[in-house]
């Protein structure tokens, strides 16, 4: 009823943590984040999981005092709200500042002409990496990189724009649906 009166921001919420869960928003060194500022969700509670099988690396990276560490990235609003960010390992570092590809695929697709939208880091001697865009085109539509260039620099902080667009048939895709973000930096890495 809030998010239809008075707050529609709730309706990208993932949701309030369970009374059967503890869930908090971390930085980097496991210090709480400050309302509305994104970290990692870590999790404990009797319905986690105890651990992967045969895998000592990663139960090593993921499970640190008593705490799993889900590689979502997300912000928790001061009612408690939950909104997922992105991907931890998705995200691209461009100077120090962090990009979360998931808020540019989202004004990229607020362009007519754009069907799929992948957002992801490549290289860049200067910056660490830059972000870059593959885009597939709806069928008979054009559109240029300006286009899709002007749409961002109005939405989005000059550092979050793609400095290169890749226009393709396809974006490459798991038999799940999920896209493969490692192919395509692997593919315009250069």
């Amino acid at each position: 009823m809030r998010a239809a009166q008075d707050k529609p921001e709730l309706l990208s919420a993932a949701g309030r943590v369970g009374a059967l869960a503890d869930v908090r928003i971390v930085d980097d060194s496991g210090n709480d984040c400050p309302a509305g500022e994104p970290g990692e969700i870590i999790v404990r509670g009797d319905q986690v999981l105890v651990g992967y099988w045969n895998r000592p690396e990663a139960n090593a990276e993921s499970f640190r005092e008593g705490w799993f560490h889900t590689g979502d990235m997300a912000r928790m609003d001061e009612d408690g709200f939950v909104y997922i960010v992105d991907r931890k390992k998705d995200m691209i570092v461009s100077g120090a500042e962090n990009v979360y590809p998931r808020e540019v695929e989202e004004v990229l697709f607020r362009h007519t002409s754009v069907a799929e939208a992948a957002v992801f880091g490549i290289p860049d001697e200067h910056w660490g990496e830059r972000v870059a865009a593959a885009v597939v085109l709806r069928p008979g539509e054009q559109c240029d990189e300006g286009a899709l260039d002007a749409l961002c620099r109005h939405q989005l902080a000059g550092y979050k724009c793609p400095r290169a667009y890749f226009f393709v048939d396809e974006i490459p895709k798991n038999v799940s649906g999920k896209v493969l973000k490692r192919v395509l930096r692997d593919l315009h890495a250069h």
